[in-house]
């Protein structure tokens, strides 16, 4: 079965990266190719959920590169791939001919294989490779529309944000290396290692799960990939790179609980943005900003549950959520094509001419409002039940964050149904291919609530393993039930108005908290300064240094030229003046007559004799 688990991640890097390559001549065949390598790699994640295959090969010495599925990676293995056949179907229509169809639908099936590495990954090096090329992808696909400046600075943010978040892991990798515990930096090793190296794998695996899940303080960059296709919104804050870090901390659980203070901060993190980011979705009058507060807000949930240990309820929230909010952002999409607007203002009445699109919509918000009977209703209460046995202010909190969920669904859902005066043109309706992943995934958003109870729930618990979880009691149900629907029924009774809070307040909460300015004030300024003091310090001390180390060297050199350039010329010819004398003398005797060399032979031997007589 190890064949199916490489094919698993082979075949959408492969299609993806061939596609990407070959360009515009192959857009006609982009559409078709991508839905059909999705559909296999969704019968691939099946098969392997099944099976829980293990799969390894020679990478670096001591280092191997290691795949495997389990209970969590199969879960996590299936809603990716089911996703993302619901996104490329839909996005035969959204992304026209004249698109560059290629590049999107190769890029799309790249990123969904370095997602599925990532979640079958066994050890840091595979995962931070696919960790890496996931970036690397989205913000190709965030920045799809390049020739547009603001896109791409979009783009450049949502990547400077996580990739600095990233470093997290690096740090925690390096750490486990140093520490000489976990010599293969295999994740179940990971829990294992003792001392302050612990604590520094915690710390990083924590920021870089922050950062990629767009957690406080990172959450600012989520609002800049808005800028992306509606298509990449669906797929990339739904099932993939925007839980990923969730589901890494799901997936290390053990590592918080053994460092002691890890849990806490994580579980009070996801806490916290789970009650701002949703204040933050409430103030937004932009459809999409709205659904991505509301992915922060929605993820910190999963986060949260990780905190507590709560592992089955995260897993069910991760899965619910996945569905309605990949659903509500495709009818974003649809919505944006046809009408030619995000703005809820301008959206009144949009559910009313597009029923189809109108109704799925409806579910998926009302499946983030947390209203029973659909999934999100029950997922949030199994993951609220680890909360209230580990801190009952926790629970309240996570609670809070489950009504103001309840408050900015019922908004949006308040402007699409408000009747408006019928248009002056005939609007053209979403193509029928659409239709089919929107009403699937409005299927299961309601379907996926049977996973939250006995016996499913139990069965769901098994396949993770694990610590048994707390079980939430029947009035855990009743009372988050019930506070959604009275929450959503006064909002859609009393309208926008009933949400008025000061100008300057919904100012600061609609532009995110301004945190990417602070990031800015904090971060990216002092970061500049710095730079341009080491620039200028290169130019004024380093550079002159260098100019003067020149300067005196050619000074050196005309000297050198003047002086010793002189007395080594004199040497030289008055060497040569005194071998040419040497010269000169040596040819005298050189007459050519006999008698000359008898007699200076004759001479040579009587001072040789006369010489012998002496030293004798």
């Amino acid at each position: 079965m190890s064949a199916l688990l490489w094919a698993l991640v082979a075949l959408p890097l492969t299609v993806g990266t061939l596609l990407a390559v070959a360009g515009r001549p192959a857009d006609r065949y982009a559409p078709g190719a991508a839905v059909g390598t999705a559909l296999a790699a969704l019968g691939l994640a099946v098969a392997v959920a099944f099976e829980h295959p293990r799969a390894e090969a020679p990478l670096l010495e001591g280092l191997p590169a290691g795949l495997a599925v389990d209970g969590l990676s199969g879960y996590m293995a299936v809603t990716v791939t089911a996703v993302t056949v619901a996104v490329l179907v839909f996005s035969v229509a959204d992304i026209g001919p004249g698109e560059a169809r290629a590049r999107f639908f190769g890029l799309m099936l790249l990123f969904a294989g370095a997602m599925l590495t990532t979640v079958t990954a066994t050890a840091l090096p595979v995962l931070l490779m696919a960790w890496e090329v996931m970036g690397a992808a989205s913000w190709a696909l965030i920045g799809h529309w390049w020739r547009d400046p603001e896109r791409g600075h979009a783009a450049t943010t949502a990547f400077l944000t996580t990739r600095a978040a990233d470093l997290g892991l690096y740090l925690a990798a390096g750490a486990a290396l140093a520490s000489g515990q976990a010599p293969s930096l295999a994740l179940d090793e990971l829990p294992e290692v003792t001392g302050v190296w612990s604590a520094v794998i915690t710390a990083g695996v924590i920021a870089a799960a922050f950062g990629k899940s767009a957690q406080l303080p990172f959450s600012f960059w989520l609002s800049r990939a808005m800028q992306g296709p509606s298509p990449v919104s669906a797929l990339l804050h739904s099932a993939t790179m925007v839980v990923a870090g969730a589901y890494l901390l799901l997936r290390l659980e053990p590592l918080l609980a053994r460092s002691g203070w890890g849990g806490p901060v994580v579980a009070w993190t996801g806490a916290v943005t789970a009650v701002v980011l949703g204040l933050v979705a409430v103030a937004q009058g932009d459809l999409k900003q709205l659904l991505a507060a509301s992915t922060c807000a929605q993820i910190g949930f999963m986060v949260l549950a990780a905190g507590t240990g709560a592992v089955t309820g995260g897993t069910l929230q991760l899965i619910a959520h996945a569905a309605a909010k990949s659903l509500a952002f495709l009818v974003a999409g649809a919505w944006l094509t046809t009408l030619g607007t995000k703005a809820l203002p301008a959206l009144r009445g949009a559910a009313r001419r597009h029923r189809t699109t109108g109704i799925t919509f409806s579910v998926a918000a009302l499946t983030l409002a947390g209203v029973p009977p659909l999934a999100l209703w029950a997922a949030k209460d199994v993951l609220l039940a680890g909360a209230l046995e580990d801190d009952t202010a926790l629970y309240v909190v996570g609670l809070a964050g489950a009504v103001i969920s309840a408050v900015y669904s019922a908004k949006a859902l308040w402007f699409v149904w408000q009747p408006t005066p019928a248009p002056d043109g005939r609007e053209e309706p979403p193509p029928y291919v659409t239709r089919l992943p929107l009403v699937t995934l409005a299927v299961a958003c309601a379907a996926l609530t049977v996973t939250s109870f006995p016996p499913v729930r139990d069965a769901v618990q098994r396949v993770l393993g694990g610590e048994p979880q707390p079980e939430p009691h029947v009035w855990e149900f009743v009372l988050s039930g019930v506070l959604a629907v009275v929450v959503s029924a006064v909002v859609w009774t009393r309208g926008p108005r009933s949400l008025a809070v000061p100008g300057r307040i919904t100012a600061w909460a609609s532009d995110w908290l301004r945190l990417e300015n602070a990031a800015r004030a904090l971060l990216v300024r002092p970061v500049l300064r710095l730079a341009a003091t080491l620039a200028a310090f290169d130019d004024r001390v380093l550079d002159r240094a260098v100019d003067g180390s020149a300067r005196g060297a050619v000074r050196l050199a005309r000297w050198a030229d003047a002086r010793v350039e002189q007395l080594i010329d004199g040497s030289v010819e008055g060497v040569g003046g005194g071998v040419r004398a040497l010269g000169r003398l040596a040819r005298r005797p050189q007459t050519g007559q006999l008698h000359q060399y008898l007699a200076q032979a004759v001479a040579a031997f009587t001072v040789l004799a006369v010489v012998l007589v002496l030293v004798r």
